[in-house]
């Protein structure tokens, strides 16, 4: 069974529905198979960092 893994930061669950929706879409249209997983993982900006800053400084 394919597993899409998300990382990125934190959105709505209306937002996650969709891209649940889209990515099971594509994937099974694809992989020819109705079994399809996705996984969301949301990092806040304090937890990711880019260039040596954290997301979250960067953002002031």
């Amino acid at each position: 069974m394919p597993t899409i893994t998300v990382e990125g930061p934190p959105i709505s669950i209306e937002s996650k529905r969709e891209l649940v929706s889209r990515l099971t879409e594509a994937a099974t249209d694809v992989y020819q198979i109705p079994h399809i997983t996705v996984l969301i993982k949301e990092n806040p900006p304090e937890n990711v960092g880019v260039g040596g800053q954290l997301l979250a400084d960067r953002q002031e």
